[in-house]
């Protein structure tokens, strides 16, 4: 198999990986964890604790506030302090649990020994209740639950299922960390999801600027032998990493506008969500440690890290662990340049999808001066979805929001290629972002009324 990549658009920002020579370390423990019940898409987590209550690490202490939801577990063992809300990165007060950390004293039905357990279970109903009660969400950044992604709708068939290890973002290095230091669980982790999905195909995509993790993800495949499982060079180009991009590049399928990756046959999930899926099944560990980067441009190399970190941890923690936080740094991002969002409140604190800490300069963060459009098209050549981003931003300034949808403004994937191509500066991506959330708008509500509709004439 060759070198592969999506059809349309994209762009080719420098890596920057910085930390890629840094091997995991684990976090320390704060005095104080803050869990949010806001850890993945859908509805936030019920709590289930109150002030006063004693807890373990694994311990639950929330539970799916819906279908599309998650369990969430104690990151340490302690005291439950409050259940209160708190700022989240964007500064919006989101319900969290706060406990006094008393020790570290780990529910004893989690396996916490390194051995590798390679047997799966016959039963594919076990292993999904097994991820669901682990509270298992996708790690590539979306952090949906993982349970509902493996359970396609009847009529349904997943023909492959794809892990994305491109980690196309420049700056991050964790999810290639885990391909080097713990490969044989990304293996045994896709091998479980097969089984689930019925025994269909899997392809592990890494991009070709990671031969080190594209040579141990193989070594790993050979050496366990599990059937139907590949793995694929990439072509480095974002976002390679895009569900409907990785779909693209390996199956050579377009997902519909409105339409979900299974439509095609495909299920994509991180290599960081498969290890979490190892733990869970096999070693029953819930989801309540990922790894995470903290690098940025012009940084020594002793203030670059990849951290084993715990839900919970205030970022103002992890920023001191890993020597404070720089005095060149402009700007402070959760994730990537590209598609991370801008941290206004450090005492934010990290949830089960954290992938980074990003310190920018003035110099790496500096914007091209606005100028008028001169209609060179180069946004719509990057552009990964097929989209006219040009367009959209004048639709988005007229305030049409029928043309905007006609337009597929709703397919925007927020990459930020459009803004990173555009040599007029224009703000092409914040202002389509607002244009993407209006027309949405307009289609929930379309639908909600719809389905009222339906049910009064049943009526």
């Amino acid at each position: 198999m060759g070198k592969l990549t999506f059809s349309m658009g994209g762009v080719h920002p420098h890596d920057s990986k910085y930390a890629r020579e840094c091997a995991i370390e684990e976090l320390p423990l704060p005095k104080t964890v803050w869990v949010s019940m806001a850890q993945h898409l859908g509805a936030p987590a019920k709590p289930v604790v109150a002030p006063g209550d004693t807890v373990k690490v694994g311990t639950v202490i929330a539970e799916p506030g819906g279908f599309i939801s998650a369990f969430v577990h104690s990151p340490v063992s302690g005291t439950v302090k409050a259940v209160a809300p708190r700022k989240d990165l964007a500064g919006n007060p989101v319900m969290h649990v706060e406990i006094a950390v008393e020790g570290d004293e780990w529910e004893p039905s989690i396996d916490r020994s390194k051995t590798l357990v390679t047997a799966i279970p016959d039963d594919k109903a076990e292993i999904l209740a097994r991820i669901k009660a682990c509270g298992v969400v996708g790690l590539g950044g979306a952090t949906f639950p993982t349970h509902v992604k493996l359970s396609p709708p009847p009529g349904k068939v997943a023909e492959c299922l794809i892990l994305n290890g491109t980690e196309c973002e420049p700056y991050l290095t964790s999810d290639y960390r885990i391909m080097l230091e713990r490969p044989k669980e990304i293996v045994v982790g896709a091998a479980l999801m097969q089984k689930v999905l019925g025994g269909c195909r899997c392809v592990i995509g890494i991009e070709e600027n990671k031969p080190e993790a594209i040579a141990s993800m193989r070594e790993a495949v050979a050496a366990l032998g599990f059937p139907g499982i590949e793995v694929a060079t990439l072509r480095k180009r974002y976002p390679q990493g895009g569900e409907k991009q990785l779909i693209d590049a390996v199956m050579h399928r377009q997902v519909g506008s409105g339409g979900l990756p299974i439509d095609v046959g495909a299920v994509v999930q991180n290599v960081g969500t498969s290890l979490a899926v190892y733990e869970a099944v096999q070693k029953n560990k819930p989801l309540i440690t990922n790894v995470l980067t903290v690098t940025g441009d012009h940084l020594p190399g002793n203030l670059q890290h990849n951290y084993l970190f715990r839900i919970g941890v205030p970022l103002s923690f992890v920023a001191e662990q890993a020597g404070g936080v720089p005095e060149s740094a402009a700007k402070i991002i959760s994730g990537g340049p590209m598609m991370g969002k801008a941290v206004s409140n450090l005492d934010a604190t990290t949830v089960k999808g954290s992938s980074a800490v990003l310190y920018l300069s003035e110099k790496a963060t500096r914007r091209r001066r606005e100028t008028a459009c001169i209609r060179c098209g180069k946004c719509a050549d990057a552009c990964p979805m097929g989209l006219e981003p040009f367009l959209l931003n004048r639709l988005y300034k007229a305030a049409d929001l029928e043309a905007l949808e006609k337009n597929a403004a709703q397919d925007c994937i927020e990459c930020g290629c459009c803004l990173y191509s555009c040599p007029a500066g224009i703000p092409l991506l914040d202002n389509i972002r607002q244009a993407k959330g209006q027309v949405m708008g307009v289609i929930r509500a379309r639908a909600a009324a719809a389905k009222a509709a339906a049910e009064a004439a049943k009526k």
